[in-house]
C-alpha cells in the first residue's frame, strides 16, 4: 500500500511516496520515518511493497558500472537487474515459486535523468508519458497528473505533491507527510 509518483521536467526527474506502512493482514496502518524514496549511488528509486527491498536498495546495493558498448536500457535490463538479483539473494529476499524469482515490490527509477519502472518480474519499463505512479493509489495520481501536464505554469514538484494528495484524499493505503526527491540530489554526491 503505497503511492510512488515521478515526472520528468526539463532535463530532471522528480520522485515523490508517501510514508503509510500497512499490514496486509489486518490493514493497520502506521506512518513510517524511513522513506519510500531516496537518492543513492547517482539514482533516484522509489519503491513500494516490502519495506526491506526499499531498504536493501538504499543500504545494500551497489549498480555495477555501465559499459560504454551498452544504451541506458540495454543496461538496466542486463547488468543492473542481474546485480539486483544476485544482491537479493545473497540477502534472503527474493521470491522463489515454481522455478521463477520475483522481487517482493516493484520501484520507479530515474537513470540519467529518464524514468524506468522495475516490476517485481524484474521487467524493465520505460513510460511513454513523462510521467509513471505506483502502488495503490496509482490511478489516483495518475489522473492528476495527466491534468497537471496540461497546466505549464505548474511547478514539477507542485504537480508531485498535488498528484501524492490526490492518491491520500481517495486510497486508504496512502498518507502524508510526503518526499520528493528529484535529480539535482545525484549531482552532489546523494
Amino acid at each position: 500500500m503505497t503511492c510512488i509518483v515521478a515526472l520528468e521536467h526539463e532535463g530532471k526527474t522528480y520522485i515523490g511516496g508517501d510514508s503509510a506502512g500497512v499490514k496486509q493482514d489486518d490493514l493497520s496502518i502506521i506512518i513510517r520515518a524511513d522513506e519510500k524514496v531516496f537518492a543513492t549511488g547517482g539514482m533516484l528509486m522509489g519503491f513500494c511493497g516490502s519495506y526491506r527491498i526499499g531498504q536493501l536498495l538504499r543500504y545494500a546495493f551497489t549498480a555495477p558500472e555501465q559499459s560504454a558498448k551498452k544504451d541506458d536500457m540495454c543496461y538496466l535490463v542486463t547488468d543492473f537487474v542481474d546485480a539486483l538479483r544476485e544482491m537479493q539473494k545473497e540477502k534472503g529476499s527474493i521470491i522463489k515459486e515454481n522455478e521463477l524469482e520475483a522481487t517482493p515490490g516493484e520501484f520507479i527509477l530515474s537513470y540519467n535523468n529518464k524514468l524506468y519502472m522495475i516490476e517485481s518480474d524484474f521487467q524493465v519499463g520505460r513510460p511513454t508519458d513523462s510521467f509513471v505512479a505506483i502502488g495503490c493509489g496509482a490511478e489516483y495520481a495518475l489522473g492528476s497528473l495527466y491534468t497537471t501536464c496540461l497546466m505549464p505554469s505548474m511547478g514539477p514538484e507542485e504537480r508531485v505533491r498535488l498528484a501524492l494528495s490526490a492518491a491520500a484524499k481517495y486510497s486508504m493505503g496512502v498518507r502524508e507527510p510526503f518526499v520528493i526527491v528529484d535529480s539535482s540530489m545525484c549531482e552532489t554526491g546523494d
